[in-house]
């Protein structure tokens, strides 16, 4: 509201004395976001928590094999994410997050955070308190929020047709159930296994390669011919099948 007012404030004085005002405040974004509302632009050298809320946001654009850092300092990669973002929906490719980036953000975002097109229910089929994994309960389910905002972007990539999620987050019990490995990222939250619903395969393991998953495992990899395991960690891509 202060920015609104000094903005006219200054078009009344150009007009009253044909005076030119310059402004040095930054302009920022006129939208309210019931998830979440960044409050300034933000470009390289900036650092913060709106940063790292970005960040999260466009961790399905770090290039191929790379992983975006969550670390809310905007550096190179980070403007090489949002350049990506912006390029994928069709926006001015500037690297720098303002109104148009934050208003299609906006967009895709339910009101709990999470990607228009995937759930926390999604992700998580074990249990609704997110305890009993590898980490804590909060770290999991914020682990599994990345992985969403990454599928999300995999999603767009394949034309914006559904991606089914047969398996999520797991805590201990309901890992040793289904025959896990004890080191499975599903106890951590961001391990997601995909089903062929839209796409086959080697069509989803080999995209995911260019979207933030650094663990791809899938047809040809032993017990993954009926799904794609994807998920950070260690980086290792296994999917014989599809050539990867």
């Amino acid at each position: 509201m202060l920015r609104r007012i000094g903005g006219l404030l200054a078009a009344l004085l150009l007009v009253v004395t044909g005076t030119a005002v310059t402004s040095t405040v930054t302009a920022a974004p006129a939208h309210a976001d019931s998830c979440y509302t960044w409050d300034r632009t933000l470009k390289e050298g900036m650092s913060g928590s709106d940063v790292r809320q970005l960040q999260i946001r466009v961790s399905g654009y770090p290039g191929y094999r790379s992983v975006l850092a969550l670390d809310g300092k905007f550096g190179p990669r980070t403007e090489a994410a949002v350049e990506r973002f912006q390029r994928a929906y069709g926006l001015s490719v500037d690297g720098v997050a303002g109104s148009q980036t934050f208003n299609k953000l906006y967009q895709l975002q339910d009101a709990d955070c999470t990607p228009a097109n995937f759930s926390y229910g999604e992700l998580n089929n074990c249990n609704t308190s997110w305890a009993g994994g590898a980490v804590s309960a909060s770290q999991a389910r914020q682990n599994a929020l990345v992985s969403m905002w990454k599928l999300q972007a995999l999603r767009h990539a394949l034309g914006d047709k559904p991606i089914r999620v047969t398996s999520g987050f797991r805590s201990h019990a309901c890992n040793d159930r289904v025959g896990g490995i004890s080191t499975s990222r599903h106890l951590y939250g961001d391990g997601v296994d995909l089903g062929n619903l839209s796409h086959s395969f080697c069509t989803i393991a080999k995209r995911a390669r260019y979207h933030g998953f650094s663990n791809i495992l899938g047809p040809g990899y032993p017990g993954h011919n009926d799904h794609v395991h994807v998920a950070v960690g260690s980086t290792t891509w296994s999917a014989p099948s599809c050539g990867i």
